[in-house]
């Protein structure tokens, strides 16, 4: 949704902005080494564990981080572990996996998150790929961790940190302090494996200077992050100045092992020398408020999934809880109107989209106009840039307005330069998503490119019959997807996860069939009521839940090819 100012400055910050990348730039120097070392800061909280059951939280500091960061790369080195191996790192939301990065990091080697849903398949790909000799664990993942060795041969160790800290504590506390390395801005820092739509997953190798990237994105989708916007001097990058003067709490449930939690919470957060709350549970509503109430947390980035439930769970939430938003930041899918009018109304904070990818993370916010330091476009299949109003695909160049490169993209898919090629056309780099540029030069978000299709000749994208289905007090998640058809060529289909009140009242039902008769015609007439006549559901299929990714996706594709299976099914009957 677009929010305009009558003051808008964006033409004169893109002018006036430029990167400051110094040569050598380390993300663990400048998320913990600093703060570390600072006689003011080293004391201040880093890490807080919110513990249930009304326990106070665990809370450690940026010295107790640096410590036991040095411990760990100490322990890393003896392994034999060098600059640019690959470590894997397959731990929750965790004061320990914050350890785990800053001493693998500080190595100059290559962390590789991995998460914690991921079956052993899944995992032994990536070990395997990447030729991680090493994985770092806790209690939870360390069993299946070790079973994988049987798989991958070139996994040598598999240590357990938590358990590794106590015990190898007091034998390295005697050893020499653990010198970092110096490491060139553009030398890899974390390889995160894409998921795969078609074939194996990609590893996007990121440099370190992508955390530079990802910083103007992170402060303007987070309202400043607790900054004040016109004192410039407050936010000072330069080598030695450290950038204080917020006090924002932050806290996501997106999981450190994807980019999301890494570099658009974890990492920024330490950056400007702020805590993160973390807790390794599952996530739920309930929880979420918990959370926000009893941390304060004033800056937050939460799935649309996430807040769709939330919305779903507490009409009114003020009501029940403390909740003190200052900023809140979405992406993964599209918000839509009523999850928007939610968070202004009742979270009394105006949600900030932003759009990015793990390769080009950070790059437009509330898929309006590009971040500083950010070029963005819209392209047709040649390549040319598309005129106001017509659909292309959304994508980054390269370089900035100014000529100069920008830190934020990656370094290419791992081992797979075929792939790293197929991504550009020229200096931009594609994006999959389909987007409208007005004459303003905001975006307007379609859809994904394999998630857009076409209906009796019009162009369908998912996104906008999600949104109004999930208006419907009855849905609490949608799925939209073609279903083959002889005639149109394809029916707009939708999958509707039900609320917890309908699906009590499906339970109480003394027929299932006819209260779901009744329930899909009312969905229909209420999409019929607010969106063109051709966008409507002429099938719905109720679902426990949808496919999703571990980032909060919604996977149509599996549904999309669900559809088709059945269709060719029944053409054989």
């Amino acid at each position: 949704m677009r929010v305009s100012h009558p003051n808008d400055a964006y033409e004169a910050v893109h002018q006036q902005f430029a990167w400051q990348v110094p040569a050598k730039f380390n993300m663990a120097e400048v998320c913990c080494g600093r703060w570390a070392r600072s006689p003011q800061h080293q004391h201040e909280v880093a890490i807080l564990e919110h513990q249930t059951g009304g326990q106070a939280p665990l809370t450690w500091t940026f010295a107790q981080l640096q410590s036991a960061a040095n411990l760990l790369s100490a322990q890393l080195v003896a392994l034999g572990v060098q600059k640019g191996d690959r470590v894997a790192i397959v731990m929750p939301q965790r004061f320990e996996t914050a350890v785990a990065y800053v001493a693998v990091l500080q190595m100059g080697a290559v962390a590789m998150p991995l998460s914690m849903l991921f079956g052993p398949e899944a995992l032994a790909f990536r070990v395997a790929d990447s030729g991680a000799a090493v994985a770092l664990c806790d209690e939870l993942s360390s069993p299946v961790l070790m079973a994988l060795k049987k798989e991958c041969p070139g996994l040598k160790t598999v240590l357990n940190v938590p358990k590794d800290l106590k015990s190898q504590k007091s034998k390295l506390l005697g050893q020499k302090k653990f010198r970092p390395v110096q490491t060139k801005a553009e030398d890899p820092a974390i390889l995160i494996y894409t998921s795969g739509t078609t074939g194996n997953p990609k590893g996007a190798l990121i440099p370190q200077q992508a955390l530079i990237g990802n910083l103007t994105g992170f402060v303007c989708s987070q309202n400043w992050f607790g900054f004040e916007p016109h004192a410039s001097s407050e936010v000072n990058l330069s080598k030695h100045a450290l950038p204080t003067g917020s006090q924002a709490i932050f806290w996501s449930p997106a999981d450190w092992a994807w980019t999301g939690g890494l570099m658009d919470a974890l990492l920024p957060s330490l950056y400007f020398g702020r805590p993160i709350v973390a807790f390794k549970g599952r996530f739920s509503p309930e929880l979420a408020f918990e959370i926000l109430h009893t941390h304060g947390i004033t800056h937050s980035f939460l799935f649309p999934t996430a807040l769709k439930a939330m919305m779903k769970a507490q009409a009114h939430p003020r009501q029940h809880y403390k909740i003190v938003l200052k900023g809140l930041m979405s992406a993964g899918e599209a918000v839509g109107d009523a999850v928007f009018a939610y968070c202004r109304d009742e979270l009394g904070v105006v949600v900030n989209e932003m759009f990015g990818q793990t390769e080009i993370n950070y790059v437009v916010g509330s898929m309006g106009r590009g971040y500083p330091g950010h070029q963005v476009a819209v392209i047709d299949e040649q390549g040319h840039i598309c005129k106001t109003g017509e659909a292309g695909e959304v994508v980054v160049n390269r370089f900035d307005r100014h000529g100069q490169p920008d830190p934020v993209f990656f370094l290419g898919y791992w081992k797979n330069p075929s792939a790293t090629q197929a991504k550009y056309t020229g200096q931009w780099c594609r994006t999959g998503d389909v987007a409208i540029e007005d004459e303003d030069g905001y975006l307007w978000y379609q859809g994904r490119t394999d998630d857009m299709f076409k209906s009796a000749g019009y162009r369908i994208g998912p996104g906008e019959i999600e949104n109004c289905l999930v208006k419907h007090p009855a849905v609490m998640n949608a799925a939209v997807v073609p279903k083959p058809d002889a005639d149109r060529g394809a029916l707009v289909k939708a999958y509707v996860v039900l609320s917890p009140e309908f699906v009590a009242q499906r339970a109480a039902a003394q027929d299932v069939q006819h209260f779901e008769s009744r329930l899909i015609e009312d969905l229909q007439r209420h999409v019929r009521g607010l969106l063109a006549p051709y966008e409507y559901p002429k099938e719905i299929e109720f679902i426990e839940q949808l496919p999703m990714t571990t980032t909060g996706k919604v996977q149509r594709r599996f549904l999309r090819l669900q559809e088709e299976e059945r269709a060719r099914q029944n053409t054989k009957m």
